[in-house]
């Protein structure tokens, strides 16, 4: 499901114009990437956590080069699902979708 199926979903389960819906979803997006941005997770009670992770310092290899290069410890964005959320897919999902549903 793309950004525009959803979009139409919403708006016919609701009854909510197209062009809100999608700018309802669009400032969400939005909020949540500035909350992370500024280091704050975002928690939705039964559907789950975007949250912030850090990656630790590591050495890497530049393989053209065969040098060791250092990767600074750096912070990343994640998604966390709830307990819920993660049993309502595996009750409802019997099998992986092939390639030609999506």
């Amino acid at each position: 499901m793309r950004k525009a199926d959803l979009v139409a979903s919403i708006s016919e389960k609701t009854g909510v114009p197209k062009v809100d819906v999608l700018v309802t979803l669009e400032m969400f997006f939005k909020e949540v990437k500035n909350s992370l941005a500024d280091g704050e997770n975002v928690y939705i009670r039964g559907f789950g956590s975007f949250v912030i992770k850090k990656r630790a310092k590591k050495i890497g290899r530049h393989i053209k080069k065969n040098e060791a290069i250092e990767i600074p410890e750096h912070f990343i964005p994640s998604f966390k699902p709830a307990k819920i959320f993660v049993e309502q897919v595996k009750e409802n999902v019997n099998e992986l979708p092939s390639e030609s549903k999506k």
